[in-house]
């Protein structure tokens, strides 16, 4: 059975799980007319597999405006959501992941769940985050999860060796 829980100082080594491919299948494109937000989906020829290098994130010198939030099975972390404390009235969710074998079983929907009750307790309206208009199964799961599309970035990553690319805004409302 899964648990999700607030991950604290004796289990600090947990926030480092390894980041595991995703598939790359399309891309969000979102539109904003009228003041309103909207996507369309345009699908990939052909199927990439991508992985974000690992985090190393430093427990100790985050703690102070972060909260790690796992997911575990057996005592295992499978899961993982990083939460900071934001300026205005949403909490950003840094991170998100869940190991390969356990995606597309609710995990990732049950971090955002816990993440939204952290955020609504610590005074906040909600969580935002971002995703890579590229990495649809992520834009998309965001989507499905409650979120709705905020913003757009286009510059973020110009410069880069991922030049061309975009993030997507997205907001969840608790």
């Amino acid at each position: 059975m899964i648990e999700i829980k607030i991950i604290d100082g004796e289990h600090k080594a947990d926030v480092n799980i390894p980041n595991q491919p995703f598939l790359l299948f399309g891309r969000m494109i979102p539109e904003y007319t009228n003041e309103k937000w909207s996507y369309t989906v345009e699908k990939f020829a052909n199927e990439t597999e991508m992985c974000f290098p690992d985090e190393n994130y430093d427990y100790d010198a985050m703690i102070e405006n972060s909260t790690f939030i796992g997911a575990y099975d057996n005592n295992v972390c499978i899961g993982l959501a990083v939460l900071q404390s934001g300026f205005f009235k949403y909490m950003y969710l840094y991170d998100l992941k869940v190991n390969s074998e356990y995606r597309k079983k609710g995990v990732a929907k049950r971090l955002i769940d816990k993440a939204k009750e952290i955020a609504l307790s610590s005074g906040y309206n909600g969580i935002y985050t971002q995703g890579q208009d590229n990495n649809l199964g992520a834009c998309l799961f965001y989507i499905k999860a409650g979120f709705y599309i905020g913003g757009l970035d286009t510059n973020v990553y110009k410069g880069t060796k991922q030049a061309g690319k975009s993030d997507i805004i997205f907001y969840c409302d608790c």
